[in-house]
């Protein structure tokens, strides 16, 4: 199945299906130890959670696409794939400097950061006016974005950002 975002085309494997059933799970769990809701309100706070994880990563991915349009070779789309995405670029796409390439794979940690510390910043600005569930989504948010999309892309673990890294580093 597959879909346009952003002017992305959104590609959800079967694996990224059962990726989000996972998801929901540590999520409705996360919430049933710390929020103390009932099954149905922590399995909807699971169900959010999840939609949320993968807005995020569409929006790190987003921060690749816009980097690849600054050097010129964007990527065409995101293939979703257990609870990952994985950039997606023209099959045709000639050898690239190893610049190029550098460029592009810093493109999503820095937009990831960002949104990390706008969310988390807001939830401790509204932590008084907020919900539990409410003010509990805003920080996984902040959470995810900074430490595991942000900062957790330049981990170099064979299909990360930081591998890109690494590999492209020494031949810019």
């Amino acid at each position: 199945m597959s879909f346009k975002v952003l002017g992305l085309n959104i590609e959800v494997t079967p694996s990224s299906l059962a990726g989000s059933l996972l998801l929901v799970v540590i999520f409705t769990g996360l919430a049933l130890a710390s929020l103390q809701l009932s099954l149905i309100g922590a399995l909807l706070w699971g169900v959010v959670a999840m939609l949320l994880y993968w807005i995020s990563e569409t929006l790190h991915q987003y921060g690749h696409f816009m980097a690849g349009r600054r050097v010129g070779y964007a990527m065409t789309g995101v293939r979703m794939w257990g609870v990952f995405g994985a950039s997606v670029y023209p099959a045709d796409e000639p050898t690239l400097p190893a610049a190029t390439h550098i460029r592009r794979a810093l493109g999503g940690a820095p937009v990831s950061i960002v949104i990390g510390i706008v969310v988390a910043v807001l939830a401790l600005l509204l932590r008084d006016s907020l919900s539990a569930p409410v003010w509990g989504l805003l920080v996984l948010v902040a959470f995810l974005n900074f430490v595991y999309f942000g900062l957790g892309a330049f981990l170099p673990l064979g299909f990360t950002d930081g591998s890109t890294l690494l590999h492209y580093w020494n031949k810019a």
